[in-house]
């Protein structure tokens, strides 16, 4: 029964592509499957509460109970036993809005659009509110689930199961690269791959992105390539300003745009669609790998799944050449004529672009993910280095000093001159040591200065005489000014050690001539 009802649902998306021009705007719009729809809802929440409480974060609890009354509300069910959150009605502006700018279309949406059409398709017998209620609540697999806690955990079922968790991350990450490049204004699905693999855009790139976003009312991949646009074909004229954050992210934007244009390049210039599909998997598969040892999980999931993705586009291709009549974005099958000039990029774009539809349709259609705490919160570290929760990138990292938002250009010149400052004050020092009076000597005088008030008249007499003494039997007179830097020229020198010699030689005559005297007095008897 879950599976009729998941074809159900794929078939009435399926309708909702081929009256596409009378349901929405855009050719290229995406369905939002339901783990993409709780998703939105989170960070809608999330929005909500940092605009009331200014923290961007949600419970789970908090999520489950505004989902489950967010169903019935859209669904037009009863909503009398449930309890609604505050505000609710913000919550759901701000959901709506998103899906919005993102070209996106909830499987609700997709419900209601396609019920306006006509009753008379016979599938829509098939669908009521209440059932696709089942489906997005996941009550179509209650019983599969009992199932799985009924056996017995093993090492062996622990292996598997991370094999699988390895295999959907995988998965959802090649689906993101075939939605942004189907749908460029999915935020969601660019999100999920803007640094897988590493390109250096962690989450202060996604953030300055996020910003400048919302300043110029673009979506977020948009903001990207006209940034990496200017700078590749405006020159040196139309450099990003120093204070343009996205400036420390040139080589990264640079990098991932590049390979999303590479990604184009192949779905218009390849005019089998076929070929286009399986060019565009491998070139995905091989930046995926790339440098990645073969054994890894990571890297034998993503070859799987690229080879499951690759059959199925092939599938899809060949029945719809079978009925080309009803295609599903209900475009004339008719080839344009050679001379045209966009003949080797719109039309064969375009037919490669319907498959890719269909294969986004189908995983759309899927049944939604059992454990919503890990799809909500897990940051996939465990899987892939680089794998990060979509709460955590939409949230802002916490700010910095002003000092750090300087250019890199400025912070290193000014690092730079107060190295040269200390430097040259530490060889101007260590030259002319000899002449420079040391802080703590300074310090000492001061002290004694401030103390020699204090001390006895006697005390400071016996003092200046021992310093006297001392210099002058050392032979040289103390040095000591307020500045501490006193040059003394040759003259000076001069006449200070002349004196010296003279006091000295003073002083050495008058001993001998008393001790001459002494020894005349001893020897004639005199006192």
């Amino acid at each position: 029964m879950a599976g009729l009802n998941q074809k159900s649902i794929l078939d009435m998306i399926k309708e909702f592509r081929r009256n596409w021009h009378t349901l929405c705007n855009s050719e290229r719009t995406t369905v939002c499957g339901a783990d993409s729809m709780l998703l939105a809802l989170q960070l809608s929440m999330a929005e909500n509460n940092k605009q009331h409480s200014g923290d961007f974060t949600v419970s789970l609890s908090d999520i489950i109970l505004t989902w489950k009354y967010f169903l019935h509300e859209k669904l037009n069910l009863p909503v009398e036993n449930i309890k609604m959150i505050d505000h609710y009605e913000d919550i759901r502006k701000i959901y709506d809005d998103f899906l919005k700018n993102s070209n996106m279309l909830d499987l609700i949406d997709v419900y209601k659009k396609y019920s306006d059409l006509t009753s008379n398709c016979e599938n829509y017998a098939n669908i009521s509110p209440s059932r696709l209620l089942d489906f997005l609540s996941g009550r179509e697999y209650a019983v599969d689930d009992e199932t799985d806690f009924s056996e017995p955990a093993s090492p062996m079922s622990k292996h598997n199961q991370e094999n699988e968790k390895v295999r959907l991350l995988a998965k959802k990450i090649i689906y993101s690269y075939l939605n942004l490049l189907v749908n460029s204004k999915n935020d969601l699905a660019l999100a999920h791959i803007l640094n897988i693999p590493d390109r250096g855009l962690g989450r202060e790139a996604f953030t300055d992105l996020k910003h400048a976003a919302r300043e110029k009312q673009m979506s977020i991949f948009l903001v990207a390539t006209s940034f990496i646009r200017t700078i590749e074909l405006g020159g040196k004229g139309y450099a990003p300003s120093p204070s343009d954050p996205l400036r420390a992210h040139i080589k990264g934007l640079s990098n991932f745009i590049n390979f999303i244009d590479k990604l184009d390049e192949i779905l218009g210039e390849i005019s089998n669609p076929s070929i286009a599909g399986g060019r565009i998997l491998s070139v995905i598969k091989m930046q995926l790998t790339k440098g990645q040892n073969s054994r890894d999980p990571f890297y034998k999931a993503v070859e799987e799944v690229a080879q499951d993705l690759d059959l199925r586009i092939k599938n899809i291709i060949n029945s719809q050449q079978g009925d080309v009549a009803f295609s599903t974005t209900d475009i004339s099958p008719a080839r344009p004529k050679y001379h045209t000039i966009n003949h080797g990029t719109a039309y064969c774009g375009r037919d490669t672009v319907k498959a890719l539809l269909v294969l986004l349709d189908e995983e759309a259609a899927s049944a939604p993910t059992k454990n919503k705490a890990e799809l909500l919160y897990d940051d996939e570290n465990t899987i892939h280095p680089n794998g990060t929760s979509v709460l955590t990138l939409f949230r802002s990292p916490t700010q910095v000093d002003n000092s750090s938002m300087k250019p890199l250009r400025e912070r290193i010149h000014k690092s730079m001159e107060e190295k040269k400052i200390k430097t040259k004050q530490t060889l101007i020092r260590s030259q002319f040591a000899c002449t420079y009076k040391d802080d703590c000597m300074i310090s000492k005088d001061k002290w004694n200065n401030v103390n020699s008030a204090s001390k006895p008249l006697c005390v400071l007499h016996m003092e200046n005489d021992l310093s006297e003494g001392v210099n002058s039997s050392v032979g040289r007179p103390t040095i000591g000014t307020s500045s501490g830097n006193v040059h003394l020229g040759r003259n000076e020198k001069e006449k200070v050690a002349r004196k010296s010699s003279s006091l000295t030689g003073n002083t050495s005559s008058k001993r001998r001539q008393e001790s001459l005297n002494i020894q005349y007095k001893l020897n004639h008897g005199l006192n």
